[in-house]
């Protein structure tokens, strides 16, 4: 791996561990093994190099994301597969935890790509809930936005939970929860 893609891998680490505000430009550089003269002929600065680590994480995110709500299955198989895939759930959400640093949500660089891939998942969850309603496989009275928000929303505050109670159960309810209440609006 190159200094600068151990740059780019060791923000993206510290981000999701710490958080912007409590991330160094010595923190990165120890841990890319790159020395500070190798981190600034890279980047302008940790803003820049933050900024490229978070469109990073949110790609990633996108990508992983679409290609399950892409898979087969009814819109309901689907939705319950992304909410019940593999996560590090007491790490939090590598894109939501960062809405908690004052710094990011400050700084319009720094904040533009939580934003994009927010609206996008909602956008996409709203996608798919309404190919639910046109398949009559859900309720006609739902709204797609209204529910992706509600999806949305459960799914980052049961990391909340979770890291609150140091326990991925608190994750587990919340999905099963969301999972339910969308079940139960099935017309099946």
């Amino acid at each position: 791996m190159s200094t600068r893609e151990r740059l780019i891998e060791s923000t993206r680490t510290l981000l999701w561990e710490r958080g912007y505000v409590a991330t160094s430009p010595k923190n990165i550089q120890h841990l890319a093994e790159a020395g500070q003269g190798s981190m600034y002929h890279h980047f302008s600065g940790k803003e820049e190099l933050a900024r490229v680590a978070i469109d990073r994480t949110a790609e990633e995110m996108r990508a992983s994301v679409d290609a399950v709500l892409s898979g087969p299955g009814s819109a309901l198989e689907r939705i319950s597969a992304y909410l019940r895939r593999e996560r590090e759930v007491l790490k939090g959400c590598p894109i939501g935890r960062l809405t908690q640093d004052p710094d990011v949500m400050a700084t319009p660089m720094l904040v533009a790509p939580v934003e994009e891939t927010f609206t996008w998942l909602r956008s996409r969850l709203a996608a798919i809930v309404a190919e639910g309603v046109v398949a009559g496989e859900l309720s006609a009275a739902i709204d797609p936005v209204i529910t992706s928000a509600a999806i949305v929303a459960t799914l980052q505050g049961g990391y909340v939970l979770a890291r609150a109670d140091d326990d991925p159960a608190a994750f587990q309810q919340a999905i099963e929860g969301i999972l339910a209440l969308l079940g139960a609006l099935s017309v099946r």
